[in-house]
């Protein structure tokens, strides 16, 4: 496990790049992190580090979100927040994505926790304070 502090945001484009070099060829990342912890903001700076040129939101309804990285890579960004049954997963065909070999990048993995690939990568979100985090990767 890998221990980051990030102490402004200043230092989130070395925490994404933290988060890319630990994937190891793992495409399922799950970001932990209370509400407001800023797992939307550090996904927006691993976007910006592969290049995408896409505006990052939280696809909180949506579920899923889309950017293309420099080299036209789809990355999926997910926010399983607001679903209440894990058969909302399974009806947006969450495997075509989980199993697609392109990166998908999840926030609130917790609902759906039983659906997660064995081999995939957790980032723990710790707030220190009001722009202090600790990063745990795993």
């Amino acid at each position: 496990m890998k221990t980051l502090a990030i102490d402004s945001l200043d230092d989130l484009p070395d925490a994404a790049e933290a988060v890319i070099d630990a994937l190891a060829g793992r495409t399922v990342v799950a970001f932990r992190g209370e509400m407001g912890a800023g797992k939307t903001t550090l996904i927006g700076a691993i976007l910006d580090r592969l290049g995408s040129a896409d505006t990052v939101t939280s696809p909180t309804f949506a579920l899923v979100n889309q950017y293309d990285t420099a080299d036209g890579r789809p990355v999926f960004h997910f926010d399983f927040y607001r679903i209440d049954r894990i058969e909302e997963a399974y009806d947006f065909g969450y495997e075509e994505y989980f199993y697609s070999g392109n990166l998908c990048l999840v926030e609130w993995p917790e609902k759906i926790e039983e659906l997660l690939p064995d081999d995939t990568m957790t980032v723990r979100i710790r707030v220190d304070g009001p722009e202090q985090r600790t990063l745990f990767i795993d």
